[in-house]
Parts: structure tokens; C-alpha cells; sequence
């Protein structure tokens, strides 16, 4: 007998309080030490699974200032899986798939593999409001002003000690505080890579001159020099980025004289900018963590992998980090999880990672205004006219390119399924409330004793090239077939053991 139709309304799941009955020894299944996108999104991912999580965030208040961010399409799709789409456009500015690698201007391919194609400006403050939002509707809770000072792990759980001297205790701890995680250092996890060779200044300000004088010179510095630019922000100021004389410390502010010395010294004028609203710094260290997890400590997003921001890939690769672990972590917690599925977080994120860094070292290196790097970005600007060769860059930087290593298969396992049409509507529709599902184009098969991890919906209208596919929670195809026998050991493989 088939297992019951698919409904996409989750089921409302009490947040938990102090006063409710712990069947645990610890109040917290999970504590996650940061509420930037990375740990908002993770929070929310496990209370998708009635996880009992505390973030903890070190800053009183949001960042100053504000500065925008891209999602690119495989985020933007991950924001359609969980209901967010919507609300995040509303704040956001969309603009073309295109120029992303190095900067390179290349029109977006036609036909990219997604309902949604294009990359979506937001300030990053806005992001991550409406993450965490999206956590506490959902039952997170958020303390700030809290800082991880150390924790100490056993075989039941960690205790976490705050900066303040008060001690907590959960059963897992999840670093997603930072390129400077003291989370990762507490550890004593590796973070080799590469210092910052150069620097970047970057800042909002007004300037003296007329909009036509400054477009006229940044276009012609802008031929050679691809971290230089100046672009009119609103109400009067300007986005302004300029390299750096050198390396500084980033713990310390540029000036506004720093501003105008490095624009005198590469455009010959300082453009009259005067009033900043906030000034920055950025450099190239490229680093990665030599494990995502130690015991019952883990790490994500920029704790685990720091890189140049150019591509704008960090808070992506932060946010499905997020994405790849919140299933796995719940389904640990909650007692299904097969044996080593907790392990299949590194062992799938950690090479995307690595990948990333290596095509930020890329880029970087086509920014550089030496002879060598010039003649190669000219040769790459041309082999960009090549269909394949700027779809391929674009669907990297997107990381809509992704296939998780599943084994033997057609080429479609391990990789994300498009949002396709189905009988209910559209397919991320289906997946709000973060688990499995069976897309059952034969109506012949059942998820049996999965059910209360996995929904099944059986629409033989559905636009798929295979009979059925099983999608884990993250949207990643896991089976492809239509054998039952096939399909439960799959079912085990990723669900653990089925109910009784």
C-alpha cells in the first residue's frame, strides 16, 4: 500500500521553553557559536527537526554599516526550498547571471538549469535579519552579547563556557563565528593556507565632483585594473574600492585619508570624497580547516574556509554548508541517523570548499595588472566567448555545478534537481518543512516505515528523463530507479533504519 499523499503544510512544532519536560540530560541538543547567515540558517534547519538549539552571537548589536551582497542561483534556490524566496526579493535587486568570474563581462548564458537565473543584491544586514527571523519564528533562540571563551566535550556532550563565566551545556557545538573562530582555535583544528598578500580598501562616501568626471576615469582605470572602481549608491554617496598601499591590520579601520592617498596615487585625483558613511578593508588570505568536525564540535562557513571575496561566493558557501549539515545533525540527534552520515558533511563540503578557493586564487590572480596576469585575462576574456567556457564558469561561481559523490549512477545523482513543475505546483513547494521526498512517476512504489522522515509524491505527469528519483533534504538527488527493493536500501542509506 502506497504511503499517504504529500501536503506541504508542516506540521506546528512547540518551541521549547524552560519549563517543559527535558528528556535529555542537557537543555540544548545543539549551541552555535555565531548568528551571521551561516549559523541563522542553520539554526532554523534544525528546528525544521524540533532540535533544541541556542545561538549565541558575541555582538551586542548588527554591524554599522552596510554593505550589499550576491546570492547566486544555488542560494537563491535553497531560500524557494524553505519558503523565503519571496521575502527575501522583496528586500534584494536582481541583475543578470553574468560577470562574476574576475569580473570579466560576458553576457549570461541562455538556458542555465534554474527557475531561478539571475543573482540577487541585498544588504547584508538585511540577510541576515530576515535568517534570523526565520530561526526564532521556527523556535530558535539567539542570546547576544555572548562570547565563547572555551568548552570541553565528553562522550554525552559539551560544556561551553562564556566569556562572562557562566557555563552551558548542549549535546553538540557547531562553530559558525568566523574567519577567526575561536571555535576552530579552541579546537585546535589547522586552518593552513595562504596570508594576505594584498589588501583592499572599500567604503561609502560622498564625493566632489560631477557623476560624469568620475564614470569617465574609472571607466579607463577599470581597463586594467579590476579592484577600482567607484559606483553611485544612493542619496549622494558612492560605493567606492580601491586597492590598499599594503597590508594592514584588519582589526583596524582605514581612515579617510588612506581613501584619498591610494585613489591620488592610482587615478590621480581623490575625486573630492569627503562625509563616509562606514570604511573597511579586506584581503586575499585563503585558508581551509583540516577537518569540519572533532567529536561532537563541528564547523561551518567562514570558520571552516576563508577566501577573497571576488565571485561573492563566501556567504553562499556559508549558507549550504548550513544547508548540507542541519538534516545530518538533526538526524543525529533524533536517533535515525545511519552511522556515518554526520561524516558525509566533510567528507561532501569540504571539496566544495576547496574548489571555491582554488577559483578565488584564479581571479585574483587575473586582477593583478603585471604583464603575465594581463595577457592571460585577455586570453580567458576571449575563450569566454565561447558558450561552454562561460557556462561553466558561471555554474561554478553559482554552484549550481555541484555532484556529491554517491557512488555509480547516471550523471543526475548526487546533483540538485531544478524546481520543476509537479501536480502540486512547483517542486520546492514540497520541501518547506525539510525532509525527504520520493517524486514517484510510476505511483507504484511506497517510502513504507520512512514516513515520518520522508514524503512520497506519486505524479506521473512530472517533467523528469527517470522513472523516480528520492531527494535528501538539502534538494540533492540520492536514488534514481523504480525497484522497491532498490529504493529501501537507498531509503536506509540515508533515513537510517524505517519505524516499526
Amino acid at each position: 500500500m502506497n504511503s499517504p499523499q504529500f501536503t506541504a503544510e508542516p506540521s506546528p512544532s512547540p518551541s521549547p521553553s524552560p519549563s517543559d519536560a527535558d528528556p535529555y540530560p542537557v537543555p540544548y541538543d545543539v549551541i552555535i557559536a555565531g548568528c551571521g547567515p551561516t549559523g541563522a540558517m542553520l539554526a532554523a534547519e534544525l528546528r525544521l527537526h524540533d532540535v533544541r538549539v541556542l545561538v549565541l552571537e558575541k555582538e551586542t548589536e548588527p554591524a554599522p554599516f552596510v554593505r550589499i551582497v550576491g546570492l547566486h542561483i544555488r542560494s537563491l534556490e535553497l531560500m524557494a526550498m524553505r519558503g523565503l524566496l519571496d521575502r527575501v526579493l522583496e528586500h534584494g535587486r536582481r541583475r543578470p547571471a553574468a560577470g562574476f568570474f574576475a569580473g570579466i563581462s560576458k553576457p549570461a548564458p541562455e538556458g542555465l538549469d534554474s527557475a531561478h537565473a539571475y543573482l540577487l543584491g541585498i544588504p547584508h544586514p538585511v540577510i541576515v535579519r530576515l535568517l534570523e527571523e526565520h530561526a526564532v519564528r521556527l523556535g530558535a533562540q539567539v542570546r547576544r552579547g555572548c562570547a565563547v571563551a572555551g568548552f570541553e566535550q565528553d562522550d554525552e556532550g559539551v560544556t561551553v563556557d562564556l566569556a562572562d563565566g557562566e557555563r552551558l551545556r548542549a549535546r553538540y557545538l557547531v562553530g559558525c563565528d568566523g574567519g577567526r573562530s575561536a571555535v576552530r582555535k579552541l579546537l585546535g583544528v589547522g586552518f593552513p593556507g595562504e596570508p594576505s598578500r594584498t589588501e583592499t580598501l572599500m567604503g561609502e562616501m560622498e564625493v566632489g565632483v560631477p557623476q560624469e568626471e568620475v564614470a569617465a576615469k574609472v571607466a579607463e582605470i577599470g581597463e586594467t585594473n579590476k579592484r577600482f572602481w567607484l559606483r553611485p549608491f544612493g542619496g549622494g554617496a558612492y560605493s567606492v574600492v580601491v586597492p590598499a598601499a599594503g597590508v594592514g591590520d584588519r582589526a583596524e579601520p582605514p581612515t579617510l585619508q588612506d581613501f584619498k592617498q591610494q585613489l591620488r596615487a592610482i587615478a590621480g585625483t581623490d575625486f573630492g570624497v569627503h562625509s563616509p558613511r562606514w570604511l573597511s578593508r579586506f584581503g586575499d588570505a585563503t585558508r581551509l580547516a583540516e577537518r569540519y568536525r572533532v567529536g561532537r564540535v563541528l564547523l561551518a562557513g567562514d570558520a571552516a574556509h576563508i577566501h577573497p571575496p571576488t565571485g561573492g561566493q563566501g556567504l553562499n558557501l556559508g549558507v549550504q554548508d548550513a544547508f548540507n549539515l542541519g538534516w545530518k545533525l538533526a538526524a543525529q540527534i533524533r536517533g535515525w541517523a545511519p552511522e556515518t552520515l554526520l561524516d558525509t558533511y566533510q567528507t561532501e563540503r569540504r571539496p566544495v570548499a576547496e574548489n571555491v578557493l582554488d577559483n578565488t586564487r584564479a581571479q585574483m590572480e587575473l586582477h593583478s595588472t603585471e604583464p603575465g596576469p594581463q595577457a592571460l585575462r585577455r586570453l580567458l576574456t576571449e575563450l569566454m566567448d565561447i558558450d561552454e567556457v562561460n557556462r561553466r564558469l558561471i555554474e561554478k561561481i553559482a554552484a549550481i555545478d555541484i555532484r556529491y559523490d554517491f557512488g555509480d549512477g547516471p550523471d543526475l545523482l548526487g546533483r540538485r534537481l531544478r524546481d520543476i513543475e509537479v501536480k502540486q505546483g512547483h517542486l520546492y513547494g514540497l520541501l518547506h518543512r525539510g525532509r525527504g521526498l520520493l517524486l514517484d512517476r510510476t505511483a507504484r512504489l511506497t517510502v513504507g516505515g520512512w514516513s515520518d522522515r520522508v514524503d512520497h509524491l506519486a505524479d506521473p505527469t512530472a517533467v523528469l528523463d527517470v522513472p523516480c528519483v528520492l531527494l535528501r533534504p538539502d534538494g540533492h538527488i540520492a536514488w534514481i530507479g523504480d525497484d522497491q527493493q532498490d529504493l529501501d536500501d537507498h531509503l536506509s542509506r540515508w533515513f537510517g533504519e524505517p519505524a516499526n
